[in-house]
């Protein structure tokens, strides 16, 4: 009895050891890194003097590694990306001593407006091929012609100058630094809208880098719409296109004729 006794306990004393190894090479469950952002508002109303405004996003980052927090190394980058439409971009030249349109290019489902705020330098949060595999950025947005046929460098030059005039017009921004972070896992965006931004559903999306690579986005969506009588004007001029159109153009007359009496001569 005490021999049997022995060899149990020897084999029990062997299979533990052989299951040691297996027990301590299991991987354990590691939660990975998201962000979450919420705006100061979800509905901005702007009027006939709306000059412009500043829009704060906060956000947090969840599950964060207190030490990669520590040393700096999480970045975020904040896009705010407006409706997107057609656009026909035009250009002149100059035929005997006038400027007219003499080609065209249409594009379909452009931004109206894109404004961007990073915690960093965008060189310092990742790499330029990031960037354009995430189509993050006004240069890295996705601008389709109409006509996917046409001739290569003449839609790469009209590309180019749709988003010059969109960045001359302030409707294409960005803001370095604009990310500031509040603690080790909280932070606030801030962007700036155009005073004319265009009305619509806008997107917020926050993006996460660790190290210089991506790891989580989320978005939020903002409702930009007219007050008051512009509101009105818009509306009546969307939903009664037709009977708009005939006011329109009774009111030009009456202005006109109103105009010629009262500044008449004789």
């Amino acid at each position: 009895m005490r021999l049997a006794a022995n060899r149990l306990s020897l084999a029990l004393l062997i299979s533990a050891w052989c299951m040691a190894p297996t027990l301590a090479q299991a991987p354990t469950d590691v939660t990975p890194e998201s962000i979450q952002i919420g705006l100061s508002t979800d509905r901005v109303t702007i009027t006939s003097d709306f000059s412009g405004a500043d829009l704060t996003i906060f956000g947090a980052l969840d599950n964060a590694d207190p030490m990669v927090a520590r040393q700096g190394r999480y970045d975020v980058i904040v896009v705010l990306e407006g409706p997107a439409r057609p656009v026909v971009v035009r250009k002149k030249t100059r035929v005997l001593g006038m400027w007219i349109n003499t080609e065209s290019e249409t594009f379909v489902n452009v931004p109206m407006s894109y404004s961007v705020a990073t915690s960093r330098a965008r060189q310092d949060i990742t790499n330029p091929a990031n960037y354009k595999q995430l189509a993050l950025g006004a240069e890295n947005i996705t601008v389709t012609p109409f006509d996917r046929n046409g001739d290569p460098v003449t839609i790469e030059e009209f590309t180019t100058a749709l988003r010059e005039r969109k960045k001359a017009s302030g409707l294409f921004s960005e803001r370095i630094g604009g990310v500031q972070f509040l603690s080790q896992s909280l932070f606030r965006a801030t962007l700036h809208l155009a005073p004319n931004v265009p009305v619509g559903t806008h997107r917020a999306r926050a993006f996460l880098f660790k190290n210089g690579v991506f790891i989580k986005e989320n978005s939020a969506q903002l409702a930009i719409l007219k007050a008051g009588f512009e509101q009105r004007v818009h509306r009546a001029a969307q939903n009664h296109g037709f009977l708009y159109g005939v006011v329109a153009v009774l009111l030009a007359f009456v202005t006109g004729w109103l105009g010629r009496l009262i500044f008449r001569k004789d």
